[in-house]
C-alpha cells in the first residue's frame, strides 16, 4: 500500500507544506473567492495547453498570472466592485476554458481528473515539479515574509513605512497561482482553494500568532492529506475531495472546541 500511495502522499504533503502559510494570507487578506478565480482559470489554462501541446504546468501558472494581472489591472479603474470582478472573471474563464477543450477533437482529456484530483495520476515527475513549486515559494516567504505581513495587516500603514504593496499583491498571486498550477493534478481545480482554505481556517482558532498559524496550517493540512489518503485507499473515494472533506470534518470539530477566556 506504502509503496503505491508513496507518490500521492509525497505529493499531498508538498502541497500541504506550502498551503498552510498561504492559505493564512488568504483568510487573512480574505481572498476565497480570488483563490476560486484562480482555480476557474486553471481549466482555461489545461485547455489551452493542451490545444497548443506546451507543457500543462508553465500553461497553468501562465494563465494564472495573466488573470491575476487583469484583476489588478480592473481594480485600479475602480469601476466595480472587485467581488463582482472576480464573479465575472472566474465564470468567463471557466466558460472559455470548456470552450477550448471543445476544440480538442484528437485529445481525449479526462476532465473529471483535472476538476476533482486522480490519486493514481501522480507519478514521481509530479513529485518533483511540485517540490521544486514548494522550494520556490518557502524561498519567497521567508525573503518577503515581513513586508507580506505588514501589507496584510495594514495596507495604508504598510506603505508609509516604504512597502511596496503593488508587489506584495502581485507576489501574493504569483505565490497562489503555483500552489493552485501544482496542486490542480493532486486536489482538482474545483477544489483545491479549499486545502488552502479549510486548514488555515482551523488553525487560527489556536494560533497565537501569525507564523504559529502558518505552520499549524501546514501541519492539519498533511494530517487532512493523510487521513483522506487512508479514506480514498479504504473507500475507494476521489483522493481530492477525500482529503477536502477529512479537512471540513476537522474544522467542525475544532469548532465543538470551547472558546479559551
Amino acid at each position: 500500500m506504502i509503496e503505491f500511495l508513496l507518490p500521492s502522499i509525497l505529493a499531498g504533503l508538498g502541497i500541504a507544506i506550502i498551503a498552510g502559510p498561504l492559505g493564512s494570507f488568504v483568510v487573512w487578506r480574505k481572498m476565497a473567492y480570488f483563490g476560486d478565480t484562480l482555480a476557474h482559470a486553471s481549466l482555461m489554462g489545461l485547455a489551452l495547453g493542451f490545444l497548443f501541446d506546451i507543457n500543462l504546468y508553465l500553461a497553468l501558472v501562465v494563465c494564472c498570472l495573466a488573470l491575476g494581472l487583469v484583476l489588478v489591472t480592473l481594480q485600479r479603474q475602480q469601476l466595480v466592485a472587485t467581488d463582482t470582478l472576480l464573479g465575472i472573471l472566474a465564470h468567463s474563464s471557466l466558460s472559455l476554458g470548456l470552450i477550448a477543450v471543445s476544440f480538442l477533437d484528437n485529445i481525449r482529456v479526462d476532465l473529471m481528473a483535472y476538476l476533482f484530483g486522480d490519486l493514481l495520476a501522480v507519478n514521481t515527475q509530479d513529485v518533483m515539479f511540485i517540490f521544486m513549486g514548494v522550494a520556490v515559494i518557502m524561498l519567497l516567504l521567508v525573503t518577503f515574509w515581513r513586508p507580506l505581513l505588514s501589507s496584510t495587516v495594514n495596507e495604508e500603514l504598510a506603505a508609509i513605512e516604504g512597502v511596496n504593496i503593488s508587489l506584495m499583491r502581485l507576489l501574493t498571486m504569483i505565490m497562489i497561482s503555483v500552489v493552485i498550477a501544482v496542486g490542480m493534478k493532486f486536489v482538482g481545480a474545483l477544489i483545491i482553494t479549499s486545502l488552502l482554505i479549510i486548514p488555515a481556517a482551523t488553525a487560527r482558532r489556536f494560533a497565537k500568532s501569525p507564523e504559529q498559524m502558518a505552520i499549524m496550517a501546514s501541519l492539519i493540512g498533511a494530517l487532512c492529506v493523510l487521513s483522506g489518503l487512508s479514506l480514498s485507499w479504504q473507500y475507494d473515494t476521489p483522493a481530492g475531495p477525500s482529503v477536502v472533506v477529512s479537512a471540513a470534518f476537522l474544522f467542525l470539530l475544532v469548532q465543538l472546541k470551547p472558546q479559551d477566556n
